[in-house]
């Protein structure tokens, strides 16, 4: 078995893994990366578009430009990295094995260990679509892997099934090669993606936006030739009689990311209600010296938040190994924060007190849109401890606050938090 030893390994080498890994070795540690792919980037090598780079680079880049910066960072600091290689099991005692074709098992022992495993899309499986197993089916990130990156149209004529930010990108993408888009259809009453995206890929380009429906059923058995869509209530139920059929060769699922976390639970560390790890301020997990960052602890609205957030865990990774917190003071005097009304999750779910004079990031969704609202924090006494107007909420931009607990005068004794997003007071007043 080849063995390996680094200060802290980073496991994924897209824009979270970079980020991190460059971190700890401009702090002198050594680190090393494994991959599971044959190449440096991730899934930012096949999104082409622009948009890129607007926060980290005050500028704006496609996919590949963004991240081939970062890969160029790390071939001139020479961090070693591990390609083609699937990590198969991480102890809690920070050792990471691994498996590829050349060098066989591999042991990594490491002192710190950062996830950036990353996320994956929702199959047909994951919302049991009634038909047939016809040829033609694809997530939309396979069929932006074969457009962008193979060369291959996946089809001609499409029907995107849900409004995320990949589909609708997508949409616009295959409508560039002359394709046609009959239309996205989305369950939600509004799209489940950036308004950005909606407008940019959907509405500049004339493509039908369906919401409130949801396809129903596939047609056709060698190859897809249609799909029925039909109306659905607010429980998501189909109302009969308003199915509609839709000709098409190809249907793309743009459904949702689900956060790559199967190592993650093996390791044995707890995972919390988003997919997500359980993690403190410092991105720690509940397992001691393991981090996590980027959309393996939640997913980003964009590359640039999730670049921000693993250098934080690199740079906690680091200060982890030069002693600055240990077991001594893990999660001994914590403080829980809990999702209230109209929150769907919140980061980081615990807190430890020793930390409350430290600005803490919190980020967290809503669990549906709303205007002219106000984010608060509560105690456990039900006190309002924080308080911030926004003029709109949506689920698909996280909002992210900045805040120092020490300053809103909190209980030292508090034990929970509870996050909430409600309509103003004077809103309600009005409508009185």
């Amino acid at each position: 078995m080849k063995k390996y030893k680094a200060d802290v390994v980073v496991i994924g080498a897209g824009a979270g893994g970079l980020a991190a890994a460059l971190e700890v070795k401009k702090a002198k540690l050594d680190v090393l990366i494994v991959e599971r792919a044959k190449e440096l980037g991730g899934i930012t090598l096949q999104c082409i578009h622009n948009g890129f780079g607007l926060k980290e680079f005050e500028e704006e880049l496609t996919g590949p430009e963004y991240i081939q910066r970062f890969i160029n960072q790390v071939i001139d600091l020479k961090i070693p990295y591990l390609l083609d290689s699937m990590v198969i099991e991480i102890t809690k005692e920070k050792k990471v094995y691994a498996v590829n074709n050349n060098e066989g098992l591999i042991e990594v022992e490491a002192k710190a260990v950062v996830l950036a495993m990353g996320c994956r899309e929702r199959t047909r499986g994951a919302i049991n679509i009634p038909g047939f197993r016809p040829a033609g089916i694809f997530t939309a990130g396979q069929a932006q892997r074969f457009v962008n990156i193979e060369g291959y149209l996946p089809g001609s004529t499409y029907v995107i099934l849900g409004s995320g930010d990949i589909g609708m990108i997508m949409a616009r993408r295959l409508t560039w090669e002359g394709c046609k888009v009959k239309a996205v259809v989305e369950i939600l009453p509004y799209v489940s993606g950036l308004l950005r995206n909606q407008v940019q890929c959907l509405e500049d380009y004339d493509i039908p936006l369906i919401t409130n429906y949801t396809v129903t059923k596939i047609h056709g058995k060698e190859r897809i030739k249609g799909v029925t869509i039909s109306k659905v209530d607010r429980n998501f139920d189909r109302i009969i009689g308003s199915d509609k059929f839709i000709e098409c060769d190809t249907l793309l699922l743009s459904v949702g990311l689900i956060p790559e976390n199967e190592l993650t639970l093996q390791a044995g560390a707890e995972l919390s209600d988003n997919g997500g790890p359980i993690i403190d301020e410092n991105l720690e997990t509940t397992i001691e010296g393991i981090f996590a960052c980027g959309n393996v602890l939640q997913v980003h609205d964009l590359v640039d938040m999730v670049t921000n957030e693993a250098k934080r865990a690199g740079l906690n990774a680091v200060e982890y190994i030069n002693g600055r917190y240990g077991k001594e003071l893990k999660k001994k005097d914590i403080i829980k924060c809990i999702p209230g009304e109209n929150v769907n999750y919140i980061k980081p779910d615990i807190i430890n007190k020793r930390d409350l004079s430290e600005e803490i990031i919190f980020t967290f969704r809503v669990r549906y849109p709303d205007r002219r609202v106000q984010i608060q924090f509560k105690d456990e006494n039900n006190n309002v401890i924080y308080k911030k107007k926004k003029i709109y909420v949506i689920p698909s931009e996280m909002i992210e606050l900045n805040l120092n607990l020490e300053e809103t005068k909190i209980d030292p004794t508090c034990k929970s938090i509870t996050v909430e997003v409600i309509p103003r007071p004077e809103v309600l007043i009005e409508e009185e």
